[in-house]
């Protein structure tokens, strides 16, 4: 059985309340328990914090778990923003997808800049909730 963590970031615990024109109108919770159900035959553990210092302590328990087969990041705006996020993806063996619910290129300038895309494995970005769907997807194709 693969074993995921799906860790975000700030704000996304509003998901369905902030702008959902954007973002949709569906919870937080409610997006993870549909994945659980899609995806029976993965353990799902389910993080947020809007706290920079939480994220990187559960991405580096991630790395120091072997029997996690990957990462689901949703780094909310610290994307833009966060030199100690990155540094923490480069310092990691364990794959890491990035997910943005919107397409960032197609908002504003400052959304543009993503400081964490270089240190990762790949990113899915501008789908809703489709975004963490191809990224578990993406995690039944590796060998670990």
């Amino acid at each position: 059985m693969k074993k995921i963590i799906i860790l975000n970031g700030p704000n996304l615990n509003w998901l369905g309340k902030r702008e959902p024109e954007i973002y949709g109108t569906q919870g937080l919770d409610e997006m993870i328990q549909g994945l659980q159900l899609q995806f029976p035959q993965v353990e799902i553990k389910a993080i947020q914090s809007n706290v920079e210092g939480e994220l990187i302590n559960h991405l580096q328990d991630a790395e120091n778990d072997a029997s996690i087969d990957g990462v689901i990041f949703n780094a909310g705006g610290y994307t833009h923003t966060s030199i100690a996020l990155a540094d923490t993806l480069k310092a990691m063996d364990t794959p890491v997808i990035l997910v943005h619910l919107s397409n960032i290129y197609a908002r504003e300038a400052e959304r543009h800049t993503d400081l964490l895309l270089a240190n990762s494995n790949g990113c899915i970005l501008g789908l809703g909730k489709d975004s963490y769907t191809l990224a578990v997807y993406y995690f039944f194709g590796l060998d670990r």
